[in-house]
């Protein structure tokens, strides 16, 4: 949410071959779209049981990416979907370290770049369209469940969505939740510290009746049998109603870590209180930053952003004193892929996924 989530998200593609025992495929396409000139870049990574060499995906001078062989043939047979958002100016490369966590364990994980809201698309005529955001997403999911000689079979009633940030909202959207502008609008009044007003007046999406009438309607695709949400934002102006009767479980991720701009609180926790208890789960993770559930930074990556721009170094820092990144996001995938595999309509299920080790907020009080 800071400026930290500018340019500095590369997404190279560098030729170094790496050893993977059993190496995951990757495949890049172009989703076109004539009546609203909105394509969409999508990347889907996929389980694979090709023998051919990987090459690091998304590895640049600041993170550290994960091996995939492109455009290899996939593994006959079904598998659950996930689809991932990427939060307000970051990327589909951001959380390549799930994708290929979850691929290798049997997925099928589709990821996008919303224009507007990328870090290399800013126009503030797509941004200002947030309502296209879960429309992205029916989208992927359409591309991904058509072409199973690409990416294997979809197994039926199995699509998650996993959003960060922004994307959490809009995994949300997608899966039945409502926007009311007013109640956003009047909250920011009151919390005007937070982040997510702060974005919401840059990418100002209600600038006209029908905007507005966009922005509050309902994006919900019926395909959705579960979702995750990564510290999001934005949640404050979904309405109580359709919180209350989301159609889906729902686990919710927080960062523990003290932020002024976007606490757990206010945030993840208070959307959490607002979730049906019988198929919600809040889980929030003490050493955990906003930034942690972004890709690893490599060694001197935090002095190179600083560099560039004082204050993008941020991306690169957790809670102090904590775990590594790669530990944190080894709890997170194992939380999420745990979660997700439970069959659809078992949501008494969830209440087993606290570690001893973890900090744990899951009280329903107004």
């Amino acid at each position: 949410m800071k400026a930290a989530l500018g340019g500095l998200f590369l997404t190279c593609l560098t030729a170094i071959a790496v050893a993977d025992e059993s190496p995951v495929g990757f495949y890049a396409s172009t989703l076109p779209d004539t009546d609203n000139d909105r394509a969409l870049e999508m990347i889907v990574w996929y389980p694979s049981a090709t023998t051919a060499i990987a090459q690091m995906i998304a590895d640049d001078v600041v993170f550290v990416g994960n091996a995939a062989v492109r455009n290899a043939p996939p593994i006959a047979g079904e598998h659950p979907l996930v689809v991932l958002s990427h939060g307000y100016r970051g990327n589909w490369g951001n959380q390549t370290w799930l994708a290929s966590a979850l691929a290798h364990r049997g997925y099928i994980v589709a990821a996008v770049n919303h224009p507007g809201t990328t870090t290399h698309d800013r126009s503030p005529q797509a941004a200002a369209q947030l309502w296209q955001r879960p429309a992205d997403l029916r989208r992927v999911i359409d591309a991904v469940t058509t072409q199973p000689e690409k990416f294997g079979l979809v197994a039926k009633r199995r699509v998650a969505v996993v959003g960060h940030s922004l994307g959490g909202w809009t995994a949300l959207e997608i899966a039945g939740a409502r926007f009311d502008p007013d109640r956003f609008a009047q909250d920011c009044k009151v919390h005007p510290q937070l982040s997510s007003c702060t974005v919401y007046g840059q990418i100002n999406p209600v600038r006209s009746p029908e905007s507005k009438a966009a922005l509050a309607a309902d994006w919900r695709d019926e395909r959705i049998t579960a979702v995750v949400t990564l510290d999001l934002g934005l949640s404050r102006g979904l309405t109580d109603a359709s919180l209350a009767a989301l159609p889906v479980p729902t686990l919710v991720i927080a960062a523990g870590v003290p932020s002024d701009d976007l606490p757990a609180q206010l945030e993840s926790a208070n959307l959490a209180k607002r979730l049906p208890a019988v198929s919600s789960r809040y889980i929030e993770i003490s050493d955990a930053s906003h930034f942690s559930f972004l890709s690893m930074c490599k060694p001197g990556a935090q002095a190179l952003l600083e560099e560039d721009v004082p204050g993008d170094g941020i991306i690169c820092q957790d809670g102090e004193n904590g775990r590594p990144r790669e530990v944190i996001q080894q709890q997170i995938t194992s939380l999420i892929a745990e979660f997700l595999a439970q069959p659809p309509g078992s949501q008494e299920a969830h209440t087993h996924l606290l570690p001893e080790w973890q900090l744990i907020e899951d009280e329903r009080d107004d």
